[in-house]
């Protein structure tokens, strides 16, 4: 469905693709600005293949928290299912294993970032940054018998790289692939939603900052939360409720199936 786009002697690009992801996406509206009630709301999105990229925050081979390792690799399988859909329908593919960047300094993949040309952002949207409902000050591990470290080295082997994917862990080299190639629309999966999701400098928050339109996958993400902590509840619900933060005060989530069938 693709073809490669001759770069002068630079790793060749994915070109542009016709037709569009038409999407079903949630947001969250305060209807009352004196309560602090936030109700769930669903639009349509339409986002042109050509102009949009998946980005896979972190999806590290090994985490230092073992349940956070656990629920990577139940998910990977969907993930690399999701991936391989979206790129095979022309979406150009990001993989951003932070912290691993000289794993694959010499992949065409890697070189493909560093050779887009240096874009200059837009003047940075002014946009507020709630508190997280959750506290996940003690890091966020939920086993109590992990030590924090640098465990990973690389993505996680269960997601395939292909020959037109970009690796970066660097928000400035995926915003220069982005205005190389015209994209305008950005769907995120990964982890951790609390920390690297939103905090990344290719994440939700800086991505959003600079204008361009993120939709995280909902249900391929997961969080960094200790149920011992504040507000107390299970692990699933602690990342439901940084899930619904998104979604009122960031942008809007889909879901995985529904970029199956898009």
């Amino acid at each position: 469905m693709t073809r490669e786009v001759d770069t002068n002697g630079q790793p060749p690009l994915r070109s542009a693709v016709e037709g569009s992801l038409n999407l079903r996406a949630r947001s969250r509206v305060q209807p009352f600005s004196s309560e602090d009630v936030w109700q769930p709301v669903e639009v349509d999105l339409d986002f042109p293949i050509g102009e949009t990229a998946l980005l896979l925050c972190d999806v590290w081979d090994e985490h230092w928290c073992k349940g956070a390792t656990a629920r990577v690799n139940d998910m990977v399988p969907r993930m690399n299912e999701v991936t391989a859909s979206l790129r095979g329908s022309g979406v150009q593919v990001i993989h951003a294993p932070s912290g691993t960047m000289q794993r694959y300094a010499d992949t065409p993949q890697r070189l493909r970032m560093t050779a887009a040309p240096a874009a200059t952002p837009p003047a940075e949207l002014d946009l507020t940054d709630p508190p997280l409902p959750i506290d996940d000050s003690d890091g966020g591990c939920d086993t109590g018998d992990c030590e924090m470290r640098q465990a990973w080295s690389s993505q996680h082997p269960g997601i395939d790289i292909a020959e037109l994917d970009g690796i970066s862990d660097d928000g400035a080299e995926v915003y220069n692939l982005f205005v190389q190639l015209g994209i305008r629309n950005l769907l995120l999966m990964g982890v951790h939603t609390n920390m690297c999701v939103l905090g990344r400098s290719f994440a939700i928050r800086q991505m959003s900052r600079w204008g361009v339109r993120v939709a995280l996958i909902r249900d391929l993400t997961d969080a960094m939360y200790n149920p011992a902590m504040a507000p107390y509840v299970s692990h699933d619900e602690g990342t439901q409720l940084v899930i619904e933060h998104i979604e009122a005060h960031w942008c809007p989530t889909v879901l995985s199936g529904d970029l199956l069938d898009a």
